[in-house]
């Protein structure tokens, strides 16, 4: 009774201790590159992220909502489902499977642009984890679907990494052997490097 009695007076005049308070979550909406896969569990890149906000002192869940082989359109598909109990904060990766399969860049930019629109009506801050078109694809394609992020990362003033695999793409050593996907050190990398975006998401989350 005395320990419920204490907790009442606390949550009462706003002293919640560290621990009783609710830990804030950042969901990954994305596909295989940060779903992990290949990859053990605790290489996938959420869990890689929320360990190195932890070091950064920063107590958040990072929430695996990676789905290896999605598109765009798949993502939008299932954004509630992969809301769940609810997120802080969204990091969305998805295209990557659109601009290998061709699809054209305006149906991306139509899914990406309805779920944008639906974080927004939530009031979720958003950092956009971007794609860059490979080569081969054509000047005409390359333009559009790299142009796609910038237009909607301005549209709804959501934060923005231009590529997600910055600094490791064409890193034989920083991927697996299809050449396509992040290794271990691939994974730590692309943490490293997309961290500044992440702690500016985390300031918008608020305390």
């Amino acid at each position: 009774m005395r320990k419920f009695g204490l907790l009442m007076f606390c949550m009462f005049f706003g002293m919640i201790p560290a621990q009783a308070q609710q830990v804030k979550k950042i969901l990954v909406l994305g596909d295989s590159l940060s779903a992990g896969y290949n990859l053990p569990a605790d290489q996938a890149f959420p869990v890689v992220l929320q360990a190195a906000l932890k070091k950064l002192g920063h107590d958040i869940s990072v929430i695996n909502g990676g789905v290896s082989g999605d598109t765009s359109s798949g993502g939008l598909a299932r954004l509630e489902w992969a809301l769940g109990d609810g997120a802080d904060a969204v990091i969305v990766e998805l295209g990557a499977n659109d601009m290998l399969r061709g699809i054209n860049p305006l149906e991306t930019q139509k899914a990406l642009n309805e779920i944008l629109s639906k974080l927004a009506q939530m009031k979720l801050p958003v950092l956009i984890a971007g794609m860059i078109a490979a080569p081969g694809m054509g000047k005409q394609y390359e333009d559009q679907f790299n142009g796609l992020y910038p237009a909607l990362a301005a549209r709804y003033g959501a934060l923005i990494y231009p590529f997600f695999l910055d600094g490791v793409a064409n890193e034989r050593s920083l991927l697996l052997n299809d050449g396509m996907h992040p290794n271990k050190q691939g994974v730590d990398e692309m943490v490293r490097r997309i961290m500044p975006k992440v702690i500016e998401l985390v300031d918008r989350m608020g305390k």
